[in-house]
């Protein structure tokens, strides 16, 4: 059943504590893509280097595959709410130093602080975000957070822009601190029980860590995820690499061109991600995400194709849609796929996972760009979406296909798959018995790198009480 915009707006009203995450997270996410111009700029102006400017898109993300790969836990044993807290006023510091900092070095220094930052509040952020609301307000909720987000994307760096061509990088430095700044304020005033439902379990740190890739590994719905969206992930390092070669050289429609693309894309992922909570009640959560993702398929290929750079841009408003619309499915199913007590490191470990891909993707496509073209890039993205789309279809043939009956199914698949890190308090044992038979050796093997490493710390901890005594 179609939700009508007003009632789904409403949200804001009704669940005051989900209001107060979805404006701060307006305010943030405008000021870091409104500030992402303004890094970059100023590092180009002081070093007029490619490669500073890469270190510092490095610096960007690299951090968030860290934290989620050897910190994700924490996101579950801390308070939620004090963590997110602790990340915006992080951040607000970062880009209140920015405007006194004289050299690249500490431009990117301070960057990969906010990178560490961002790499504990948004898996805090949407780990929470399904306590904030009832439950058949999920959809809605995932669809308008990631709604604005994309708006930001949108908005932010045409702000941005301008601001560095009026005043230079200070000022969206300064703007940017203000909106981590009132951010955190705005957390703050939701109650700390809100963030979290379960009281969470901790068997040691190193445990944990192997706990959350090995629930991802085990939990169909965050299986699912992985496997999908690192595959798309692919396909998005191509598009986006080879997106200014493909306008400028192939296209010939200079930076006005490149500059409509941009705004195509935006303006395709607000309308995707918007429009998703309706289409899910309509149409499933099986059909909406391979579907959606066929769309991009066939947006980008369609794109690829055009020799117009006004014949391009409908067909990257379409494949856009389809990508706003397939993240709000990636985010219910890890919501869902993953109980409370573990819901934070299994989205850190899925978006530490999905960065590691992006940037090593990226790599490759700058190669490929050379070798054969940006069009023909283009073209293996369009492929690539379609691979995507396919082992999505196989993957989710353990959904249901009536939309009412997908919350049972993944939420069983999701106990299950936790009971099989905690035995004591196993749900039921033929599920765990088949998890464990299907990944004995990613268990094996975890176990065995969480045991060293905590001898390890144990052997530390002893040699700093001999050193002290």
């Amino acid at each position: 059943m179609v939700v009508e915009s007003s009632r789904r707006l409403g949200l804001l009203r009704r669940s005051p504590s989900f209001g107060l995450l979805f404006l701060a997270t307006a305010g943030s996410s405008v000021g870091t893509y409104l500030a992402a111009i303004a890094l970059t700029v100023d590092v180009y102006d002081r070093t007029q280097s490619g490669l500073w400017v890469a270190a510092l898109l490095i610096a960007d993300f690299l951090p968030i595959v860290l934290v989620g790969l050897l910190l994700g836990p924490l996101v579950d044993r801390l308070s939620r709410r004090r963590l997110m807290i602790v990340s915006d006023l992080a951040r607000f510091g970062v880009f209140a130093a920015l405007p006194f900092v004289d050299s690249a070095a500490a431009i990117v220094g301070l960057a990969g602080i906010a990178g560490i930052a961002t790499g504990f509040f948004r898996p805090a952020a949407y780990a929470g975000l399904p306590n904030l609301v009832p439950d058949d307000e999920l959809t809605n909720a995932n669809s308008l957070l990631q709604t604005i987000e994309n708006a930001a994307w949108m908005v932010g760096p045409i702000l941005g822009g301008l601001l560095v061509a009026a005043w230079g990088p200070g000022v969206p430095y300064a703007v940017n601190a203000i909106t981590f700044l009132v951010s955190a304020a705005l957390v703050a005033g939701i109650a700390e029980q809100q963030l979290r439902s379960e009281e969470p379990l901790t068997s040691g740190h190193w445990r944990d860590v192997a706990d959350g890739v090995r629930l991802v590994l085990t939990s169909r719905p965050l299986r699912t995820v992985l496997i999908v969206w690192n595959i798309v992930i692919l396909g998005a390092a191509a598009v986006n690499v080879a997106e200014v070669f493909f306008v400028l050289d192939t296209l010939g429609a200079g930076y006005l061109g490149f500059g409509v693309i941009v705004g195509a894309s935006g303006v395709g992922l607000v309308i995707g991600s918007y429009f998703a909570a309706p289409s899910l009640g309509k149409f499933g959560l099986r059909r909406h995400y391979v579907g959606s993702i066929t769309v991009m398929s066939l947006g980008w290929g369609a794109a690829a194709l055009a020799g117009s750079i006004w014949v391009v841009v409908p067909f990257v408003v379409a494949g856009a849609i389809g990508n706003g619309a397939a993240v709000i499915c990636n985010q219910l199913l890890v919501q869902r796929g993953a109980p409370d007590r573990y819901r934070g490191r299994a989205f850190a470990t899925i978006m530490s996972t999905n960065f590691a891909v992006l940037g090593l993707a990226m790599v490759a496509a700058g190669v490929l760009i050379e070798v054969v073209g940006a069009r023909e890039v283009w073209l293996g993205a369009a492929v690539i979406y379609l691979v995507g789309a396919m082992v999505a279809f196989a993957l989710t043939r353990w959904l249901p296909v009536v939309s009412g009956e997908e919350d049972e199914v993944i939420d069983a698949h999701a106990e299950a798959a936790a009971s099989a890190l905690a035995p004591a308090a196993a749900f039921s044992p033929e599920p765990v018995r088949a998890d464990a038979e299907a990944d004995g050796s990613a268990r094996n093997g975890l176990e065995r790198i969480a045991t060293l490493l905590e001898e390890i710390e144990r052997r530390r901890e002893l040699e700093a009480r001999r050193s002290t005594s």
